[in-house]
């Protein structure tokens, strides 16, 4: 079973939540960061990303920007702009995007159920980024930003949850910029803590749905911190990561597609006759996204196309294998483009399904590509990956609305 628990929170002043938060730190670079926190002294992105406030000739992981990050955290915290709760509670945090509202607990989870394959993992990390997060927390001495964690839903924390948001006010509700409403109610009552304690503590499993460099990078702090001051007691901070552990039926997943450079010697001919040997080609002129799984749709040089996989190319042992992201790598993009790693290629680009065609469609027309994009991977199909412990190929989910930094962070002092 997965240990959950309350903890004691560090959060914006409830008139300064929509000042203080932002977008996720990795779901940006340094020069958008820049421009996103500008004119705002109180954006949590002078803590995730400290580099927009040292000079520009100052590399992104330079010892000054872990430096820079500490200085700001500690002086929100000495002007009151992040306040820390005086006891440990839960946090429920709702989120409304259109017709998408998802509502999860804010909570602290077993660094020791991550590594013993309770809170379950479908992507791979990449070492650089795991080392900058590590760099982060341990100069800050906080996890600055959750994890987004997802469970099979369980009526009893839905009824729970509701029941609380029922009856009681929120911390803070607002618009982000984004069109996003964010809420947060603070869960302080003893009795109530203690039902929740209970109701998580009969879940079996968890799954990652975003933040693995993050639960990495926390759990490599655990570690460090027990090599370099031997065994650490039960309850200390960083034994723990900060969460939001949303129930599978709130989420939503949107496609990840892709954009691939097409090289000099390319002919349009090739291509289609390549294609035609394992998909259906049908020209559809507009614009249009893929109806259902096994098809994806293609724009290239002012058309689009719609392509239907044929059935044998979804015969693979294992599930990751017979993803629609995984076989249009398989059957087009490594036999055809000649790209075999299409994490570190960069003639291969990942475009998140909220931008939408127009993405697609600019970035292709600017830059001599070919736009592919692909129905969007279910929940069950997350789940079912991790389950038989296997990876996911990279750039599979895309979930939005994204969790927005700064509402909480998780001290790594002992109190």
């Amino acid at each position: 079973m997965v240990f959950v628990k309350a903890f004691r929170a560090i959060r914006p002043a409830e008139n300064l939540a929509a000042d203080v938060s932002a977008l996720p730190y990795d779901v940006m670079n340094r020069a958008e960061a820049k421009i996103m926190a500008e004119g705002n002294d109180l954006s949590i992105l002078h803590v995730t990303r400290a580099e927009i406030d040292v000079p520009d000739s100052v590399g992104d992981y330079d010892d000054a920007v872990y430096k820079k990050a500490k200085d700001n955290l500690l002086s929100f915290l000495e002007k009151g702009v992040l306040i820390k709760e005086d006891a440990p509670v839960y946090y429920i945090y709702r989120e409304v995007m259109g017709d998408t509202c998802q509502t999860g607990i804010v909570a602290a989870v077993s660094v020791d159920d991550y590594e013993k394959d309770r809170v379950m993992k479908h992507e791979l990390t990449r070492r650089e980024k795991e080392a900058d997060r590590i760099r982060h927390f341990e100069e800050c001495d906080c996890q600055t930003e959750p994890v987004f964690l997802t469970y099979r839903h369980q009526n009893i924390i839905s009824d729970m949850t509701a029941k609380w948001i029922q009856d009681h006010a929120p911390l803070f509700d607002f618009q982000s910029d984004d069109k996003v409403r964010h809420i947060l109610w603070c869960i302080d009552d003893p009795s109530v803590i203690a039902s929740l304690d209970e109701c998580f503590g009969k879940i079996d499993k968890m799954y990652i749905a975003d933040g693995h460099h993050r639960t990495a990078s926390a759990a490599a702090v655990c570690r460090h911190r027990k090599k370099n001051q031997g065994e650490l007691p039960a309850d200390d901070p960083a034994q723990f990561l900060m969460a939001v552990i949303f129930p599978d039926s709130d989420l939503r997943i949107m496609a990840y597609h892709r954009v691939v450079a097409l090289p000099e010697s390319f002919n349009e001919k090739d291509l289609f006759d390549f294609l035609k040997k394992n998909f259906i080609v049908e020209r559809v002129g507009k614009e249009c996204l893929p109806r259902e799984k096994h098809q994806f749709t293609m724009y290239l040089r002012g058309t689009w196309y719609l392509l239907k996989a044929s059935d044998e190319l979804y015969l693979n042992e294992g599930i990751a294998s017979n993803l629609d992201a995984a076989v249009l790598q398989k059957n087009l993009f490594e036999p055809y483009f000649g790209i075999e790693d299409p994490r570190g290629d960069h003639r291969i680009d990942f475009v998140g399904g909220i931008r939408g065609t127009g993405e697609i469609m600019r970035r292709c027309d600017n830059e001599n590509s070919v736009g592919f994009c692909l129905y969007p991977v279910s929940i069950a199909d997350l789940m079912n990956v991790a389950d038989d412990g296997e990876i996911m190929p990279p750039k599979s989910t895309w979930f939005e609305p994204k969790l927005r930094s700064g509402l909480f962070l998780y001290s790594l002092q002992k109190d």
